[in-house]
Order: C-alpha cells, then structure tokens, then sequence
C-alpha cells in the first residue's frame, strides 16, 4: 500500500478528520486509499502548544481523491493540495522508516 510522510501535527489532524487537504511543493495523478506516515519531523510552526505525538510510525489511513492547485479549503497553501477524505487512525502506532514521496509502506516491516 502506498504511504505518505508528513510532519506531526499535520499528520494527528489529517487523521481526526480536522485537516482535509495536504499541500505539497508537487503534484500527484494518485487515487486512492494511503497509509499516513508520522515523520521523525516536528512543524514547529503549527499554531498552538507542542504535543507529544507519535512520530516515525504508520499511524492510520486516508483517501487521497484530488491533486489541486486552488482549493476554498483554509488548510490549503499550494502549490498543490492532495484532497483528503475518509480518514481512520490505527489503535496505536506502527514504528516504521519513512521516505520522500509516496512510498510502499508494508506495515509490520520496517
């Protein structure tokens, strides 16, 4: 299954369902179901309190069903957004190795 890196606390909102789009500097023609990795990375830069998230882990799953370069979502700030829908958040973490881009992530190796 394909898997994607992206720094707490985006990754913990994408995954409670508060944050519906993820911006990346590229586009992607990808549809479909992804694992969300929870990078080493910290954003330093997301408004409010530092919280201890689980980071370097497989933590849950979301559908990516657009790749847009303008969105009314006040998440977006581009170039391009990956729209997200339906996300589920595993019980507890997976340690794993992340990786740029979309990657095979295969859950139980790392």
């Amino acid at each position: 299954m394909k898997a994607l890196s992206i720094k707490q606390s985006w990754a913990n909102m994408i995954l409670t369902g508060i944050k519906d789009i993820e911006n990346r500097s590229w586009p992607t023609w990808f549809r479909g179901r992804i694992i969300v990795h929870a990078s080493q990375s910290y954003d330093f830069t997301f408004p409010g309190d530092y919280q201890p998230l689980p980071r370097g882990s497989l933590l849950g799953e979301v559908d990516i069903i657009d790749c847009v370069t303008y969105s009314s979502s006040p998440w977006f700030s581009g170039p391009y957004g990956f729209v997200l829908a339906n996300p589920m958040l595993y019980p507890s973490p997976i340690p794993y190795k992340g990786r740029l881009g979309l990657f095979n992530a295969y859950p139980g190796l790392s």
